[in-house]
């Protein structure tokens, strides 16, 4: 009776293991195969954190960053995994979505002032690199039999530019044809895109570069706040007001402090100029010459050096750093507020992005300026209040602005666009219409005095996660055949052409840029980077390079590039297959 008792004990315990064990496994199996929501968050957040964990890894000083994202889709879509169709093709496309507005509303503000002249040639010589890889896919495509929907994916890979794999997959879906070749020849080509740009530039350097072409050049900047004290010794202007002076035809300047009798004070623009008056000027360097012809007599004092206490030259004067958070200073120009003539005060610098402007009239005020204000310690203080200076305000994201900017967007990319010997009209999509939003919202917005400010972490965090989003989702749709493509002979194939579309441009336009056009080789880098848009490879360069021409360059060409490839894409298809 009782080995009867242990043997029904036995087995009791398991059954409930056994049981156990099954619920556990239908757990997991809920969790990471059936098809729902859940499981789709789940594999989606799973393969973005193991390929955000791979792409810290440096091999060579190179690291592919967040593409190894969709890598790990590729291994997880071979072995297997899945989400539903609907869930895959949402998720994908809303990725895609925030990554490109996010990305345009960063480009934005720079976008149209890097078509100044420098910009200019940098930007047709980024549109040559652009040109030659799109001639060499369409003659690819007839001369070595590889259908034109695997040449622009192998285009895309090759230019590391997912946006414009993005606006190819939507236009072939458009038209009704299969819209998951060009992800697998992005795939094959992308490993090498990231290399290839580091190695036409190290054949550029290798051949033709010498070691003076990599010192560091000072370059003009008419923005640039340049700081110079002057004596008034010009009878012409004696009895003068500041602003009869400013109408003169000389170049732009702020007076910030004015010195007589031993006194200091912040001149406003009725304050009549006497002889032998000293007084500190903000301009430009290169404008220092003409302004002593004004002025009279330059001082020999250097003001421009980085540890100079402002608020110990004079002590009757404070000088702070306030921000603009007002919602309703974004877009007015600095003149309309008189702050000068109100307060006593002066500004002499605005600092945007990092990057000093001279505080003139006609500077457009955006939220996230930060002005050095300059007067009594009371009227600092007042001036505070009008500008605001609550630095927390602008931590808080402003989602309206991305919403609405990302249904315009979505409303502008569904426009058909007729083009002559285009049967199909072309739709900018959803790569192309919020791309071209952000810019445009990013560039005029403030403008039109739309709060657009957005804070550099929230922006790169916006990006990272629609770019993460956007690389799972897509490395899962293509890993089910990847592996079967590349180790067919048409794989080796597509990898050897992938090269040629990275390397040759570098080379074709690196040469032409440094060699016949005599640019420096800092800024030929960066252009290269920036018109394959590979920021993995601007990182080499300002490694290996001093200065930061490069990364000039690369944002100056990047915009450009970057809408152009999303336009020929869809226009390569749109144009040979309808």
């Amino acid at each position: 009776m009782q080995l009867f008792l242990n043997l029904q004990e036995y087995f009791l315990s398991l059954h409930s293991e056994i049981s156990k064990n099954v619920n556990t496994l239908d757990w997991l199996y809920s969790l990471f195969v059936e098809h729902s929501a859940l499981q789709a968050v789940v594999v989606l957040s799973l393969i973005s954190a193991i390929g955000l964990g791979l792409g810290k890894i440096h091999i060579c000083g190179i690291s592919l960053g967040v593409t190894f994202v969709f890598f790990a889709g590729i291994i997880a879509g071979h072995f297997g995994l899945s989400i539903d169709p609907q869930m895959l093709n949402y998720a994908e496309s809303f990725g895609l979505v925030i990554f490109v507005y996010a990305l345009g509303l960063q480009v934005g503000p720079g976008f149209f002032s890097s078509f100044r002249t420098g910009g200019v040639q940098l930007n047709m010589l980024a549109v040559g690199v652009v040109l030659i890889g799109t001639v060499m896919t369409v003659l690819g495509s007839y001369g070595l039999g590889v259908s034109l929907p695997d040449m622009v994916g192998i285009l895309c890979g090759a230019t590391t530019n997912t946006p414009a794999l993005g606006a190819a997959q939507q236009t072939l879906k458009q038209m009704g044809i299969e819209a998951n070749t060009p992800a697998l020849g992005c795939a094959v080509a992308y490993p090498l895109g990231v290399v290839g740009v580091i190695l036409g530039i190290l054949l550029i350097r290798k051949m033709l570069v010498r070691k003076e072409d990599l010192e560091v050049k000072e370059k003009d900047d008419v923005n640039k706040p340049y700081i110079v004290a002057f004596q008034v010794h010009n009878p012409a202007i004696f009895n003068m007001s500041i602003k009869d002076i400013a109408q003169l035809s000389y170049p732009k300047f702020v007076i910030s402090r004015l010195w007589r009798d031993g006194n200091v004070s912040i001149p406003t623009s009725e304050k009549v100029i006497k002889e032998g008056d000293r007084l500190l000027v903000i301009t430009s360097e290169k404008s220092a010459p003409a302004l002593t012809v004004l002025f009279g007599e330059q001082e020999n004092t250097d003001w421009n050096k980085e540890d100079i206490d402002w608020n110990a030259i004079d002590s009757q004067l404070v000088s702070q750093r306030i921000v603009v958070t007002r919602p309703e200073l974004n877009g007015k120009k600095l003149g309309s507020l008189h702050l000068r003539n109100h307060y006593g005060i002066n500004i002499s610098r605005v600092y945007r992005s990092g990057v000093q402007l001279l505080a003139t009239a006609e500077l457009t005020l955006q939220l996230g300026d930060r002005l050095t204000v300059i007067g009594e310690a009371a009227a600092v203080q007042n001036v505070e209040k009008v500008l605001g200076n609550a630095v927390k305000s602008l931590k808080e994201p402003n989602l309206v602005a991305v919403f609405v900017g990302i249904v315009l967007g979505l409303a502008l990319g569904a426009i058909p666009i007729a083009i002559p010997g285009v049967s199909t009209p072309v739709k900018l999509g959803l790569a192309g219409g919020p791309i071209i939003v952000g810019i445009l919202i990013g560039t005029f917005g403030p403008r039109m005095h739309m709060v657009t400010y957005t804070t550099r972490s929230a922006n790169l965090m916006l990006r990272a996660l629609g770019l993460s989003l956007y690389l799972a989702c897509l490395g899962l749709d293509a890993g089910a055949h990847f592996f079967d493509t590349v180790f067919r002979p048409e794989g080796l194939l597509w990898i050897a052409i992938g090269c040629a579309l990275t390397v040759l441009p570098v080379l074709i336009m690196g040469i032409i840029a440094f060699r016949w056009m005599r640019i420096d080789f800092g800024s030929v880098a960066g252009m290269l980077c920036g018109s394959m848009a590979n920021p993995m490879a601007l990182n080499y360069v300002n490694d290996t390079i001093p200065g930061d021409n490069p990364s000039v360059s690369y944002a100056t060409v990047y915009p450009l590039c970057m809408f152009l490839r999303v336009i020929i894409a869809q226009v390569l298809l749109m144009f040979f297959l309808s």
